[in-house]
């Protein structure tokens, strides 16, 4: 049987009636069925590998006779203010709102949206082949301490729910790296298109700070 919990991230509080679908292989997804009041959604029978949507939005691939948790940034409709940092928008996590202007980015054969500016619209769609492809399109050469500052940016918004400020990096990376890299400079030489709350941003599928710089 495959156990499907439907949890909110910063929360960690279920999230109930909200349709769940599986898809085996070729196969046409399965009928739907709504998470209970614990977040659950139980599919009997169900074994061996496919694929996991929630609302719509795909969760999760792998091994199904299991107990998985899928995490949504939040629910409700999107808008174009992004408050504190947080993902938000329509469908577990999308930043989408209407009239969004959009372009595909090709990663390994697959469009991945991001909005006009190059944000990604469906932060569960991240990976690390979503950065090496948005780095190329941006014109941008991807070195180790770019990739140091991108995986930071993400454990700091999943430790604390918010975006990490230019402040909190330098404070961060001159106890990394030293007084001289670890400083405004040298982080907007990492990232030249808009500094590291932007293209830093862009790149660790997240979105940008108010008053950034």
């Amino acid at each position: 049987m495959a156990s499907i919990t439907v949890i909110m991230k910063t929360t960690r509080e279920p999230v109930k009636r909200i349709p769940v679908t599986i898809q085996q292989g070729n196969a046409d997804r399965v009928s739907v069925v709504d998470t209970d009041r614990n977040g659950v959604a139980a599919f009997p029978g169900i074994t061996g590998s496919g694929r996991v949507f929630v609302d719509g939005r795909p969760h999760y691939q792998g091994p199904l006779d299991r107990d998985i948790v899928v995490e949504l940034w939040t629910l409700g409709a999107g808008n174009t203010d992004a408050g504190d940092g947080a993902p938000q928008g329509i469908g577990g996590g999308s930043i989408a709102y209407p009239s969004m202007q959009t372009r595909p980015l090709m990663v390994n054969g697959k469009e991945v949206l991001t909005d006009s500016e190059g944000y990604i619209v469906h932060p569960a769609e991240w990976s690390e082949d979503f950065v090496r492809a948005l780095a190329v399109d941006e014109g941008l050469s991807l070195g180790e301490d770019q990739w140091e500052v991108i995986h930071h940016l993400r454990d700091f918004y999943n430790r604390k729910h918010v975006q990490c400020t230019v402040r909190d990096m330098i404070k961060h990376f001159r106890g990394v790296w030293g007084k001289e890299k670890g400083s405004n400079k040298y982080l907007h030489e990492l990232f030249p298109k808009g500094g590291p709350q932007k293209q830093g941003n862009r790149l660790a599928g997240l979105l940008r700070t108010k008053g950034e710089h």
